[in-house]
């Protein structure tokens, strides 16, 4: 029998899911796209937007083929619960994401031990949330060239190195993901 995500130990994880970055597939916005379907159909009114991020959102990068789900929801707590138990039929493994103050909810879906399957994050959260700076990024990267090159250099050198080590390469990234997203948001509100 194999194991949920939240049941691996990060060596497990790390041993059965490296570091892979695959070139730019131009099915990753139509895979966006029919999961942001079938999680506005699941969620109905509880998912008040629902964007594409992540190194698949920037056409061209080189990417992880994992496709990363940005989803606005209401700043009711007392709606986690039944979001939960909606995520669960959809492959969707919940966790808490505590890097950012307040924490917000994270799922995980295609993280199958016994087969390769399509990978989809959730990141989860009130619309006034930081977690939505990410946009900021996205965008600025799309509209510039030289940041998503420089970005996808780091990213190719960095998955060398943390191959085995999944949250090795996310903190690695932190520093020019955390500058570029300050220009971006300077750029974006000014």
């Amino acid at each position: 029998m194999s194991k949920s995500l939240n049941e691996l130990t990060k060596e497990e994880i790390a041993q059965l899911f490296p570091v892979v970055l695959s070139p730019y597939d131009t099915r990753w916005p139509e895979l966006f796209e029919l999961e942001k379907c079938i999680i506005l159909e699941t969620l109905e009114n509880t998912a008040l937007r629902i964007e594409h991020f992540g190194s698949t959102a920037i056409p061209g990068l080189t990417a992880k083929d994992t496709i990363d789900l940005l989803i606005e929801i209401p700043e009711d707590e007392s709606l986690h619960a039944d979001i939960i138990e909606k995520m669960k039929p959809l492959g969707y493994e919940f966790m808490w994401q505590t890097d950012a103050n307040p924490p917000y909810m994270v799922f995980a879906k295609g993280y199958n031990t016994a087969k390769k399957e399509q990978t989809y994050h959730i990141h989860m959260g009130p619309g006034n949330h930081s977690l939505w700076d990410r946009l900021y990024f996205r965008d600025y990267l799309r509209e510039n060239p030289d940041h998503a090159t420089a970005y996808e250099t780091l990213k190719l050198q960095l998955a060398k190195q943390y191959e085995f080590d999944r949250v090795g390469y996310r903190i690695a990234k932190t520093e020019f993901v955390t500058r570029i997203t300050a220009q971006a948001k300077a750029y974006y509100t000014t």
